[in-house]
């Protein structure tokens, strides 16, 4: 995979990191799309030899991204390879939950993946080769207090399924990976939310894990790295749940 260019999203810190780096080890050179500064796996990234571009972006803004999507193709190449994980949640049950709660969350898992995907697809479809996977949850399946995370990831998946068929033809590949338990930022605040620290909330998570451990973003990083390989060219349209044994929730 060297000398191909990719995109990850949410890059600052766990899966999005995790994915990054482990792409870059791949050999590619890999733009780090987040709202927080990315410097700290660009530095990761460059220690082992590699190449990142780290950028501020807002995926939600059509017009940011289109921007930044320039600079990358201007300064690192066409980017083939784009992971979709930049995510939020803001939990609550659904008579609690404000619409703006609702909005924030859609528009930075759903809308975003769909920002950055019709930005790129143009540079995939040229060359006719891309690979694409966006990341969705085992929420996707439903979960108490995310009404508005779960649709979200639930949307992800009919996306990714969506954007198969259509690119297809054009030597794109999609794919979601649905993770369950990885030890996040994220997870620990929903370990928050639960009134529980997060060292609870991983003993539950162990007993209800097949594998008897919760994942890491090198977890994530290793099953991304397949799906963007030339090895995955026939793989298309899929959600992998990444749980460690069938999916389910906690």
């Amino acid at each position: 995979m060297s000398g191909r260019v990719a995109i990850v999203t949410g890059a600052a810190r766990g899966i999005g990191a995790g994915v990054a780096e482990r792409l870059a080890a791949d050999g590619m050179a890999v733009a780090l799309f987040d709202l927080l500064d990315a410097a700290g796996t660009a530095r990761t990234i460059e220690g082992h030899g590699g190449v990142a571009l780290p950028l501020v972006v807002d995926v939600r803004d059509a017009a940011r991204v289109a921007e930044a999507v320039s600079q990358v193709a201007d300064e690192l190449g066409a980017p083939t390879v784009v992971v979709n994980n930049a995510g939020t949640i803001r939990d609550n049950l659904l008579f609690k939950m404000s619409t703006e709660d609702w909005e924030d969350v859609m528009a930075t898992h759903l809308t975003g993946a769909f920002h950055l995907v019709k930005e790129t697809q143009r540079f995939m479809v040229e060359q006719r080769h891309g690979r694409i996977v966006n990341v969705s949850s085992v929420a996707a399946l439903g979960n108490r207090g995310q009404v508005n995370y779960s649709a979200a990831k639930a949307g992800i998946q009919g996306f990714t399924k969506t954007l198969a068929i259509e690119l297809g033809p054009f030597g794109v590949t999609a794919n979601a990976i649905a993770p369950g338990f990885i030890e996040t930022d994220m997870t620990r605040a929903t370990a928050a939310r639960m009134g529980m620290d997060f060292e609870q909330l991983q003993e539950i998570g162990i007993a209800n894990i097949p594998v008897r451990r919760i994942g890491q973003p090198e977890d994530a990083g290793h099953l991304a790295s397949f799906l963007v390989s030339d090895g995955a060219g026939f793989v298309s349209g899929q959600v992998i749940y990444l749980a460690g044994g069938p999916e389910r929730l906690l």
